[in-house]
């Protein structure tokens, strides 16, 4: 019989799978993230093709150690974290932690399920694919901008505001975005503008507009006094 380990993110979302599973399975928890980004200038590398450095993550680094323990006693590991890209990215560093221990010949395969039912589980086990690299890459990027982003201005805005406050990729250009058109409000100048329109009775009633003056075409501002 084929022994499978299952790692989910939850752990109250493992004790359920686990239930459904029965014999031949094995289901942790990740607890959510287990690398994230080093907490230091150079974690991000723009000039090498934006080359990123992990560290495991210290909160969850024994969770992490009791899976690769008992991934040793199972012949596959079934990734079957969130369904976005954010548990795509968690199986990603699940399986590169995994691969540092020494997998051998096991198999590894992500398993993707919108509820949590016997027959939505046992039919994502079924169809269970690939990494997606595009999904890695996207929220890898994400994190990138976080860090580029967040880690040169946050400091400014301690600096200048009070500490604490945090500038990311969404606050930095939605402020940007803010400002500018609150400056464009301050910069506008009211010109005032006129229409002719008449109103023709024959040969039938019918609103008439000038479109064209003295052989030139009128646009917004010809009309001004």
């Amino acid at each position: 019989m084929v022994r499978c380990l299952v790692v989910v993110e939850s752990p109250a979302k493992a004790k359920t799978i686990k239930k459904y599973l029965g014999k031949g399975y094995q289901v942790m928890a990740s607890y959510g993230h287990v690398r994230d980004l080093l907490p230091k200038d150079g974690a991000v590398d723009p000039d090498n093709d934006f080359a990123m450095k992990y560290v495991v993550i210290e909160k969850n680094a024994n969770h992490v150690k009791l899976i690769a323990k008992a991934l040793k006693n199972h012949d596959e590991l079934l990734l079957a974290t969130d369904p976005d890209r954010e548990g795509e990215a968690i199986a990603y560093h699940l399986f590169e932690l995994m691969k540092e221990g020494g997998l051998g010949n096991k198999v590894v395969r992500r398993v993707v399920f919108h509820e949590i039912t016997k027959s939505a589980i046992t039919q994502a086990i079924a169809q269970s694919r690939d990494l997606s690299v595009d999904l890695v890459n996207a929220q890898q990027a994400r994190r990138a901008l976080d860090y580029l982003v967040g880690f040169n201005l946050s400091p400014l805005l301690w600096k200048k505001i009070r500490s604490g406050l945090s500038a990311g990729r969404v606050q930095s250009p939605a402020l940007r975005m803010i400002v500018e058109r609150e400056q464009a409000i301050k910069d506008f100048i009211v010109k005032e503008y006129w229409s002719i329109q008449a109103h023709v009775e024959k040969p039938q009633p019918f609103e008439a507009k000038i479109t064209i003056l003295a052989k030139e075409k009128l646009k917004k501002f010809s009309i001004t006094y």
